[in-house]
């Protein structure tokens, strides 16, 4: 029963990140068991688990509705990241080793790259090598309770196709924050990784603001 229900969430989130599932798309559990080839009683669990998640919301009627990111729980979400994250960032610099360092440096670059060239596409490659490196600090960080809590404050903001939103300025500028990021891990300087994991979700969290506010 979990691995089919879960493998109905995961079809729904990537369809909600991908933009396939629009905010106020309303899916059904037949239409959901269909695609993924479950039954509803697992469906039923994905669209619950979803809906905690703050995905979609889900109604008497056996439907739901994918709900619209809007400013206020934008922000409570950065917010979040911003207690969080650093807490992390604080934590994995004791406990990265140099190869841990060097996939970090290589997502880091990938980005900068892709944030350089703005080909099309770049934003989704951009917020999936973000996605990437996030993960990848709070594997370092070695804390159950933290891997729990942070899956959807990193996904949510993807909803909002958060990348294609920035200027070339604050690609280059959020994309160069990794790379102090990854200079502080390797220093294993705690304080350091934690101040520029603050500055950097509070930066993404004002460029995010600016966007929605207009």
């Amino acid at each position: 029963m979990a691995k089919a229900a879960d493998k109905a969430y995961l079809l729904v989130r990537e369809k909600i990140l991908n933009g396939l599932y629009a905010p106020s798309f309303r899916l059904t559990e037949q239409e959901i068991a269909t695609s993924s080839g479950v039954s509803r009683t697992p469906v039923r669990e994905a669209l619950n688990r979803l809906q905690n998640e703050g995905f979609i919301q889900v109604s008497s009627n056996r439907s739901a509705i994918v709900l619209e990111l809007t400013p206020d729980s934008a922000n409570e979400i950065f917010e979040l990241r911003a207690l969080l994250e650093p807490y992390g960032s604080k934590r994995a610099a004791t406990r990265a080793s140099p190869d841990d360092i060097d996939r970090l440096r290589s997502l880091a670059e990938a980005q900068y790259k892709e944030c350089k060239l703005r080909r099309s596409g770049y934003s989704a490659r951009v917020g999936n090598l973000n996605s990437q490196f996030h993960y990848a600090i709070h594997e370092l960080a070695d804390s159950k309770r933290l891997s729990a809590l942070m899956p959807v404050l990193i996904e949510a903001p993807l909803m909002l196709r958060t990348f294609s939103k920035y200027d070339p300025t604050e690609l280059l500028r959020s994309a160069a924050h990794h790379f102090e990021i990854v200079a502080a891990l390797e220093a294993k300087d705690g304080d350091w990784a934690a101040s520029i994991m603050k500055s950097h979700i509070h930066a993404a969290q004002h460029s995010i603001q600016r966007e929605l506010a207009s």
